[in-house]
């Protein structure tokens, strides 16, 4: 499910030509693996949308066909495309220029036969140009017009808003709509989605409509996304990272991901803590150390999350040296200190504030897994679990929007 009290929802889209069904859908398994509760594929041409169903059958998470100026076409000539797909994913802007209406109710009446939600997704560049023409020149006319910037917010809010209504007037449940209103600006985003929370209550998929490539990307997406979710506004996200030559896809899953958990909206995987490394700690075990247990937990994840329920939530510390290591040490769950430079060479060992042991020598990092490895067992085996655990959406749970109140 994705709106009202539910969690956020995580999705991502390949980048595959949807036609090569093997491509595809192995990049769809190892989005999911990584984490997407949602993936969305391109459906452009009647290859792809031949290829769709088989794609389908061969994963396990709900599938998003994306569709842009011929989807009413693709949609009402492979009916096959059209069930399997759990969601359509629809721009207003591009659904057609002469018949943009009856268009867009092809495909709304082949979203309700099939019993599908929508995405109605406007996007900054390539919003509907008749609506934002006629807006630009009733603004030009103001004795006072407005910034055009502003303007085109609201032709952005205008159209997504409208389509709603034309879809629930054409029959789409209300609560089979999600609306989205897509740009590339931190700033844009943020003063665009305010808006459309104010307008409306369907559920909202956020994310920057071209985020960027690397620390751009990653900064800009957290930036834009954290201060809306953090006002209540977003019920689905997706990181639109530009991906490196070659570079792995999943990326933009594991930025979603850790926004949510950073803003303590969700969590998906053990967080390590460790110290930044100063003059102190002029040796680089504590690094290399660190790495070594991020590495383990994103290993151990998935076998831990089956076995042990809550152990996403875990907390652990690795730090360098004796000012913050022993109290970071406490804060988290388990946590190590080990020495910094001209300290004794010992490292004790905290579990749930409380000192465990000290530990020596070579087997430092094999030491610590180990009890690492039996608190995971001892706290969050089945047996000793108290408290419900937080529970994911599932596969086919995402189908169906439930709107959601952001005032």
């Amino acid at each position: 499910m994705v709106g009202g009290t539910h969690p956020i929802v995580v999705q991502s889209m390949t980048n595959t030509d949807t036609a090569d069904t093997a491509a595809t859908a192995a990049q769809v398994r190892a989005l999911h693996a990584a984490g997407s509760e949602l993936v969305r594929v391109t459906v452009n041409t009647d290859d792809a949308a031949r290829a769709v169903p088989a794609i389908v059958a061969e994963v396990d998470v709900p599938i998003i066909g994306d569709f842009h100026y011929n989807g009413h076409l693709l949609l009402t000539k492979h009916p096959a495309c059209a069930r399997a797909l759990s969601k359509y994913r629809i721009n207003p802007g591009n659904v057609g220029t002469k018949r943009r209406d009856d268009n867009f109710r092809t495909i709304i009446q082949v979203a309700i036969d099939e019993g599908k939600p929508v995405r109605i997704g406007v996007n900054w560049g390539s919003l509907d140009q008749q609506l934002l023409t006629g807006m630009m020149d009733a603004n030009a006319a103001l004795a006072e017009p407005r910034d055009a910037r502003d303007v085109t917010m609201d032709a952005m809010v205008e159209s997504a808003t409208r389509s709603a209504e034309l879809a629930e007037q054409a029959g789409l449940p209300h609560d089979r709509i999600i609306l989205s209103a897509k740009v590339s600006g931190v700033q844009d985003l943020v003063a665009v989605y305010r808006m459309l929370a104010e307008r409306a209550d369907y559920p909202l998929h956020l994310g920057l409509t071209e985020a960027g490539m690397g620390t751009k990307g990653v900064i800009a997406s957290t930036a834009g996304l954290s201060i809306l979710l953090q006002e209540g506004i977003g019920d689905t996200i997706r990181v639109s990272l530009t991906p490196r030559p070659g570079g792995d896809r999943t990326e933009e899953v594991e930025v979603a991901q850790q926004v949510l958990q950073s803003l303590g909206l969700r969590s998906f995987t053990p967080q390590v803590t460790a110290c930044p490394g100063c003059g102190r700690t002029t040796s680089t075990f504590f690094q290399q150390m660190a790495e070594e247990i991020q590495s383990y937990l994103r290993e151990r994840r998935a076998g831990w999350q089956a076995r042990f329920p809550g152990s996403e939530e875990l907390r652990v510390a690795v730090m360098g040296c004796v000012v913050n290591g022993p109290g970071e040490s406490k804060h988290a769950d388990i946590g190590i200190s080990l020495p910094g430079t001209a300290e004794e060479p010992k490292a004790p060992v905290y579990v749930d504030g409380a000192l465990k042991t000290t530990l020596k020598g070579d087997s430092i990092v094999a030491d610590f897994l180990r009890i690492l490895e039996d608190y995971v067992e001892t706290r969050f085996g089945s047996a000793n679990r108290t408290t419900e655990r937080h529970v994911a959406v599932g596969m086919h749970e995402a189908d169906v929007p439930v709107p959601k109140n952001h005032a």
